[in-house]
C-alpha cells in the first residue's frame, strides 16, 4: 500500500496530479491511499503524522507556507517520506538538495504525465517495493490476499478473524493460534499489542496509553505489559528516531 499526499494550492493542477497518480497506481496494480491538501500549513497541522506517508508531493510557489519551508518543517519530523516539488520554474535545485527531495516536476501540461511516471518508477526501484502476497486457508476458502491490504488480526474464541481494507470491510476468519501467524508474519509491519491483536503499522494514526487508533477508525487495546514496547516500535517505525 502507497500512501501519497499531494499539497499545492492551485486547485486545477491539485486535481490534475492526484488523477496522474492515481492512474499510475492502477496500471502497475498497486494499492494506493491519496490524501490531498491546499496549503503547507495544512499539511503540517498532521504533526508528526506525516510520517506516515510514502510520497509527498509539494508545490513550490505556495502561499503562507512555500513548498520548500514544509519539507523542512516535515523533515523535523521524519526522514522517511521521498519528496517531489512541483514548480513552474527551475531555481531551486540547491534547496531541494537540502531536503533530500527526489525530483523536481515542471507543471508542463505535456510533459508532466511523462514526468510524474518516471518519477514515481524511480521512487519504486528505490524502495525496493513488492505487494506482498500470502496465501492462507481461511474458513470461506483458499484465498491469496494482500498483506498490506490487512489492517490487524484479531483472535477471538479460538478463531483468528482477518481484518482487510476496502469499502465493504472483508473479514476471513480461520482456526489458528496468533502465536503462529505472528511468527509467519515477522518480516512484515505487523506488532503484536495485545495477546488477542497483531496489528499492521501502516494503518496505526497514533497510539495513546493503551490504545492505538487506526485509519479505519477502530480502537484497539494494548495491554500494559507490552504498551512500551509498542510504542518505540511504532515509532522506530514511522522514522522519528
Amino acid at each position: 500500500m502507497f500512501r501519497v499526499a499531494i499539497c499545492d494550492d492551485e486547485k486545477e493542477y491539485l486535481l490534475t496530479e492526484k488523477e496522474l497518480i492515481s492512474n499510475y497506481m492502477k496500471t502497475s496494480g498497486y494499492q494506493c491511499e491519496i490524501d490531498t491538501f491546499t496549503s503547507g500549513v495544512q499539511l503540517m497541522e498532521k504533526g508528526s503524522e506525516v510520517a506516515r506517508y510514502d510520497i509527498i508531493f509539494l508545490d513550490v510557489n505556495m502561499e503562507a507556507m512555500d513548498g520548500i519551508e514544509t519539507a523542512k518543517q516535515i523533515r523535523t519530523y521524519t526522514a522517511k517520506p521521498y519528496i517531489v516539488f512541483l514548480t513552474a520554474f527551475v531555481s531551486y535545485a540547491l534547496e531541494g538538495y537540502k531536503v533530500d527531495a527526489i525530483r523536481y516536476l515542471l507543471k508542463d501540461d505535456k510533459m508532466l504525465e511523462k514526468e510524474m511516471a518516471e518519477c514515481i518508477d524511480t521512487i519504486v526501484d528505490k524502495m525496493n517495493y513488492v505487494e506482498n502476497k500470502h496465501t492462507f486457508e481461511f474458513q470461506e476458502g483458499r484465498k491469496t490476499i494482500r498483506l498490506d491490504a490487512v489492517i490487524y488480526i484479531e483472535s477471538n474464541l479460538h478463531r483468528l478473524e482477518f481484518h482487510l481494507l476496502g469499502q465493504d470491510k472483508k473479514t476471513y476468519t480461520m482456526y489458528e493460534s496468533l502465536d503462529r501467524i505472528a511468527e509467519e508474519l515477522q518480516e512484515y509491519p505487523f506488532c503484536r499489542v495485545h495477546k488477542s491483536y497483531l496489528v499492521n503499522m501502516n494503518y496505526i494514526e497514533n497510539i495513546k496509553r493503551y490504545c492505538a487508533r487506526l485509519s479505519n477508525g477502530d480502537i484497539i487495546s494494548i495491554s500494559q505489559s507490552r504498551y512500551n514496547d509498542v510504542r518505540d516500535e511504532f515509532t522506530y517505525y514511522q522514522g522519528d528516531i
